[in-house]
């Protein structure tokens, strides 16, 4: 029998909670370790929705990649949308886990898992851990030919899941680029390593007017390098999901699914009529 805790065994062998950055929440947030497991549901987000996907499937389990309860909480009534989750879980008899900041950082993890869906091959850390330089932060690494800035933000939009985000690009579409460098979920504190690295295009989620605005007025001071290229955050950390249902699916013998469901909050996009080079 497979329990709640052979799953957790697996994912922290693979993920080590110590990868996990401080402030970080890891690990069994609601369930029982013992109890049996027969399929695990796997998603970005702790979601209703995704909980009542679970109920749908008969999952035992759901893994995310976001915690439910980050920054902690006092109460949970059912009135409120951390405790209707909590509430479902318990009702239906569903444990929930969850490995974030470890599995960014972890080799086969977030960052990686990114870049082999967007076409980057044998890719490094970006920023490596002192202690272990086949882990840490982001990842760097050749695409298995050249393809101009336009090429590849269109090749990121047709692997990675839809959104009503997108895809931004930030450079000049015509210009080739052949390395790439990326960071799974919020990644403009990792700008300047992009640089560094000499990467032709950074690729991240969530950048902000003024940290992308500085970076590529910097930039254009020099080649134009790293180009930027910004999509949805749950987007960004989805791969994810496939390549470790898969290694759990193997070590535990359990049944695995991945959730398409789309757990980003943004839920239409207009762009404008001017909107120049679409």
């Amino acid at each position: 029998m497979t329990t709640v805790a052979d799953i957790a065994d697996i994912l922290e062998d693979r993920f080590p909670l110590a990868l996990a950055e401080d402030w970080d929440v890891n690990g069994l947030t609601v369930g029982d370790p013992s109890a049996q497991v027969r399929r695990v549901l796997f998603a970005v987000d702790p979601t209703l929705a995704v909980v009542q996907e679970a109920i749908d499937i008969d999952a035992d389990l759901i893994v995310t990649h976001h915690p439910l309860l980050l920054r902690g909480a006092t109460q949970l009534p059912v009135t409120t949308s951390k405790g209707a989750v909590v509430h479902q879980l318990i009702a239906h008899g569903i444990g929930l886990y969850n490995a974030h900041t470890n599995a960014d950082a972890a080799t086969d993890g977030v960052s990686e898992a990114l870049a082999s869906a967007v076409g980057v091959a044998m890719s490094t850390p970006l920023i490596p851990r002192p202690d272990d330089t086949s882990q840490g932060t982001g990842r760097i690494g050749p695409l298995a030919g050249p393809l101009t800035l336009g090429e590849f933000a269109q090749h990121v939009a047709s692997v990675l899941p839809a959104s009503a985000h997108g895809v931004r690009v930030a450079g000049e579409l015509d210009a080739i680029v052949t390395t790439i460098a990326v960071c799974g979920g919020s990644g403009d504190s990792y700008l300047a390593d992009a640089r560094a690295a000499g990467a032709d295009v950074y690729l991240t989620a969530d950048l902000r007017h003024h940290p992308a605005s500085d970076f590529r007025e910097l930039a254009d001071l020099g080649d134009g390098r790293p180009f930027l290229v910004d999509v949805a955050h749950s987007a960004s950390e989805w791969a994810w999901l496939t390549s470790t249902a898969e290694h759990v699916a193997d070590a535990a013998g359990v049944d695995t699914t991945v959730s398409t469901l789309n757990t980003d909050p943004w839920t239409a996009h207009f762009p404008s009529p001017s909107t120049p080079n679409t």
